[in-house]
């Protein structure tokens, strides 16, 4: 009997590390096509800036300008689109009404991604007028309201095609999405690089060709999308664009309450990266050019935790929808855990291997690379300890998403990033004499607070 009893002890531990391994292999197996698509969606705009280089650098600067204030109103639609997720994920592991409740939830997120498209079309019309305002040279202005003509267009189904993509990605099924962001890719190169430079017996059109082209690929995103639902067989039958004009007002408000604190969550996130690039300029041209590259080797390797994070919210709401109060925590404990120890290596690799992650972006035989090259190294090694906390703050951001909880994570995001984060890093930059590092320090700080505040509520809910 005591032999007997010894070896049931490792079978039984071995049955309460179960539930936690497929709990990892489901997160892993839902999240990283959805890596794969963030990064994609990378691409996209990486490949426009690429060849508006090869056209001119002043035509790049403009579209890169115009870029930023496409992508402000983008996030507001992101974050409704976002808020969609743990509804739909909610509704699936209820698993009653559920091609009603979907359909619902789709509908009422394509009614607010469109309200947000019509604001932002009022306003992207006037964006040579906007950075004249600001202060910005004329003919950057000018540029960035060519661009902006082609490619303001695009935001509307570039939301609609967020608002599916979350809809797949609930239904445990984000291939889709994958495919048709790599085949936008190839699209928006072919045809960005026809119309800016005039090939294939198109005009040359340089900033509003490179818009243009932007515009189709998103709309080739969204109809791609769209037909795979309406062809197969799983989701043929939610009907998802069936009676399109009926409105769910309670559904309407739910949504808007959910998505709208994601949204601010991302414009506060976006908003302090872009004041940082501002603030940059104002210390000197290297600090600036070694800020860009270790803010971009930042947001690629972002990508990942955040694929994670939006996988987490999926896993925790279907939990919650199936009143699986085990199968939250762990879902949510899985993905913090995925995201944080992606990051621990990449700080790593940062700040142990910098040259290689700088070469990538500089010619370091340059005449002038050396100072740049100093500066992104030591910028790096605090992007390494920043990347660590930011992969925990936005995996226990989307765990609390799992759960509807959005209203205090965008408080969170407020005070870490304005009030402690820029605040502190311009202190640091200029009283404290440590230019461009003060920038970094600050930022690594804020975030790291915010990942504090984050895994406290989370510890909280859990309780």
């Amino acid at each position: 009997m005591q032999v007997s009893a010894e070896l049931s002890r490792p079978r039984a531990a071995h049955s309460e590390t179960r539930p936690w391994r497929a709990e990892t292999r489901a997160t892993l197996a839902l999240a990283w096509p959805i890596v794969a698509t963030n990064l994609a969606q990378m691409a996209i705009g990486t490949t426009e800036v690429i060849l508006l280089g090869w056209y001119s650098p002043p035509a790049m600067a403009a579209g890169v300008l115009g870029m930023n204030l496409f992508f402000a109103f983008a996030m507001v639609g992101i974050g409704i689109a976002a808020g969609t997720s743990p509804m739909l994920a909610q509704a699936v592991g209820r698993g009653r009404h559920v091609v009603r409740d979907l359909r619902r939830t789709v509908r009422q997120g394509l009614w607010l991604t469109t309200a947000i498209a019509l604001v932002a079309w009022v306003v992207l019309w006037h964006t040579e007028a906007i950075f004249l305002a600001m202060g910005q040279a004329p003919a950057m202005a000018a540029g960035a309201g060519d661009y902006m003509r082609g490619m303001q267009w695009g935001i509307l189904p570039f939301l609609w095609y967020m608002v599916l993509r979350a809809f797949v990605s609930a239904r445990e099924r984000p291939r889709a999405a994958l495919v048709v962001s790599l085949l936008s890719i190839a699209i928006n190169a072919v045809l960005g690089w026809a119309l800016i430079f005039g090939r294939l017996g198109l005009p040359e059109l340089g900033l509003v060709g490179a818009g243009i082209a932007g515009t189709v690929a998103e709309t080739f995103m969204f109809l791609a999308l769209a037909a795979f639902i309406a062809c197969e067989r799983r989701f043929r039958r939610h009907h998802l664009a069936g009676r399109f004009w009926r409105p769910d007002w309670p559904r309407l408000a739910e949504l808007a309450r959910i998505g709208g604190p994601i949204a601010g969550a991302l414009l506060f996130e976006v908003g302090v990266f872009n004041a940082a690039v501002f603030i940059m300029g104002l210390i000197d041209v290297d600090q600036l050019a070694a800020h860009a590259i270790a803010i971009q080797i930042a947001s690629i390797t972002f990508m990942v935790p955040m694929g994670i994070a939006q996988a987490t919210t999926v896993r925790v709401g279907l939990a919650v929808g199936g009143g699986d109060r085990p199968g939250q925590v762990r879902a949510g404990w899985v993905g913090i855990a995925l995201g944080t120890g992606f990051m621990a290596g990449m700080a790593a690799l940062l700040i142990g291997m910098p040259g290689p992650f700088i070469r990538a972006f500089l010619d370091t035989d340059g005449p002038q690379a050396a100072t740049v090259v100093a500066h992104a190294t030591v910028f790096l090694a605090v992007a390494g300890l920043f990347q660590l906390v930011d992969g925990l703050q936005v995996t226990a951001a989307g765990a609390l998403r799992g759960l509807k909880d959005t209203r205090l994570p965008m408080i969170y995001a407020g005070i870490g990033y304005w009030i402690i984060g820029l605040p502190l890093g311009a202190a640091l930059a200029f009283w404290g004499g440590l230019g461009g590092l003060g920038i970094w320090i600050g930022l690594a700080l804020g975030i790291g607070l915010v990942s504090l505040l984050m895994l406290r509520r989370w510890i909280r809910r859990m309780r």
